[in-house]
């Protein structure tokens, strides 16, 4: 019993050390989190939180993993209401749960994709946590419709990729559709999250949705693919 209340408050502390981590993250960035700051707010020494976290690295790293499973949760919610539709709606679908967490909470989008801090590392198992998401894309797009990939490098780099994931069974062609939507999704989102489009005067829902269209009809140039939808 003992052993369990210990846990409980082990797991309470961390719990309250990252919310006070993210809001910080919030109000000033990624370089703003401070171990010893977090331990302040809770009435804690900074030794004694270290008793948690082995050093802000090692918060970062668990902030990273929530963020990357949170975000996965999401776009994995959206793609199993989606099951039934047609392809083109699941992209749809996809493409608003990806959104939608982004814009919900920004600082936590850019602490995924923002300017990485210099000299900090994501350990391995985060990077495994941030393929969920692309895994959820690849469930989405159709397999019918692509030509048979050929064997250039970037062919062997792609299936090299995917099959240290799990999703060896994917074709390169494929594959390399679900790198280029997302990488185009980002690039909209970031731009977005970071308030590029205020002084346009264009409301990036509208934007993102017209890149979301223009990735189902099939102008991103993939090889020997027209469209996201699939054939006809």
């Amino acid at each position: 019993m003992v052993n369990v209340r210990r846990e409980r408050y082990r797991e309470e502390t961390k719990t309250e050390a990252k919310r006070i981590a993210l809001e910080q993250l919030a109000e000033q960035g990624i370089a703003g989190i401070s171990v010893n700051a977090i331990a302040k707010r809770m009435g804690v020494t900074g030794p004694a939180l270290y008793r948690y976290f082995a050093g802000r690295d090692d918060l970062l790293n668990e902030l990273i993993r929530d963020a990357w499973h949170d975000l996965a949760d999401t776009v994995e919610a959206t793609v199993t209401a989606s099951e039934g539709a047609s392809p083109p709606d699941r992209v749809r679908a996809f493409a608003e749960g990806f959104r939608s967490w982004a814009v919900t909470q920004p600082h936590r989008y850019l602490l995924l994709f923002g300017t990485p801090l210099p000299g900090y590392h994501a350990p391995q198992d985060t990077v495994l946590a941030a393929h969920r998401t692309m895994s959820a894309l690849l469930v989405v797009l159709p397999r019918e419709g692509f030509a048979t990939a050929g064997q250039s490098t970037l062919d062997a780099q792609l299936a090299g990729w995917a099959g240290a994931r799990g999703e060896g069974d994917v074709p390169p062609a494929v594959l390399l559709t679900a790198v280029r939507a997302f990488t185009r999704l980002h690039g909209v989102l970031s731009l977005e999250v970071s308030g590029q489009f205020g002084p346009m005067g264009i409301d990036p829902a509208l934007l993102y949705r017209a890149e979301v269209e223009s990735l189902i009809l099939g102008d991103s140039g993939v090889r020997g693919s027209t469209r996201l939808s699939g054939p006809g």
